[in-house]
């Protein structure tokens, strides 16, 4: 386990190196910074994203995906908070925006956003948008935003290193975006894991996974730098996960003598 050789103040929220597990996956995680601290900070990107939204009128201004959006994250909640019960204290926030670049995020401590013009670009049925935001969601429980900060630290460590300073670099340096892109990619594929786990849990059918990540699949363009696993890996995946769930349900049924 990495250390960092000079510890920073308690107002610098960063802390001697600590493991934890990834619900339900299992993998361990080494975290450098403080949960809370990384909360607040995501919080306050995600207000200052709101606000400058709401200043251009792009801001929950479909209020029919926006009621959607609310309803299914509303059912969803109590399944991530199962597989992670510190997500229970978390202020839990939903939005929409018509910005045409936005899909979905959803920053530490359940600060979600999804992209309205998103949802009717691809004609999402309410199963389809379960899996969007069982996703995004998949990443604040996991906590993947604490995780790739705590990474960006170790990539070049420099003493008394702060949250802010680190999040600063993370958006603008370059060489350190492509450091993290092998970590980008694993955790897309866990959060697309942990959020069919959390959408089967509150209920929603398989279908839905399966046209979902097909429907991305006719999205997908080619790029340089791709931030995301391939769309086909992606439906392998919800294909897998899928017949996972059929096999367990079938368990369960009561034989029929």
């Amino acid at each position: 386990m990495r250390f960092l050789g000079t510890l920073c103040s308690m107002a610098a929220c960063v802390c001697a190196a600590a493991q934890a597990q990834v619900p339900e996956t299992g993998r361990w995680q080494e975290l450098s910074f403080d949960t809370r601290a990384v909360n607040d900070s995501m919080a306050g990107q995600y207000h200052a994203l709101l606000a400058d939204y709401r200043r251009t009128g792009r801001l929950d201004d479909d209020r029919a995906v926006l009621q959607r959006v609310r309803r299914i994250a509303a059912g969803m909640h109590a399944a991530a908070v199962a597989l992670a019960p510190q997500a229970r204290h978390w202020r839990w926030e939903v939005h929409t925006s018509s910005d045409p670049d936005l899909d979905a995020i959803c920053m530490a401590g359940g600060k979600l956003l999804v992209g309205s013009r998103f949802v009717r670009r691809l004609a999402l049925r309410d199963g389809e948008l379960a899996v969007l935001i069982a996703h995004e969601m998949a990443h604040a429980v996991a906590e993947h935003h604490r995780e790739t900060l705590s990474e960006a630290l170790h990539f070049n460590p420099q003493p008394a290193t702060t949250l802010e300073v680190t999040m600063a670099r993370l958006d603008s340096d370059l060489a350190l975006q492509l450091y993290l892109r092998h970590l980008s990619h694993f955790q897309e594929r866990e959060a697309d894991q942990l959020g069919m786990v959390i959408a089967h849990r509150a209920g929603w059918p398989s279908a839905g996974f399966l046209s979902f990540y097909r429907k991305l699949a006719r999205e997908e363009a080619p790029t340089l730098i791709a931030s995301h696993p391939s769309a086909a890996s992606r439906l392998s995946m919800a294909k897998g996960m899928a017949r996972l769930f059929a096999a367990s349900q079938a368990s369960r049924l009561p034989t029929p003598w």
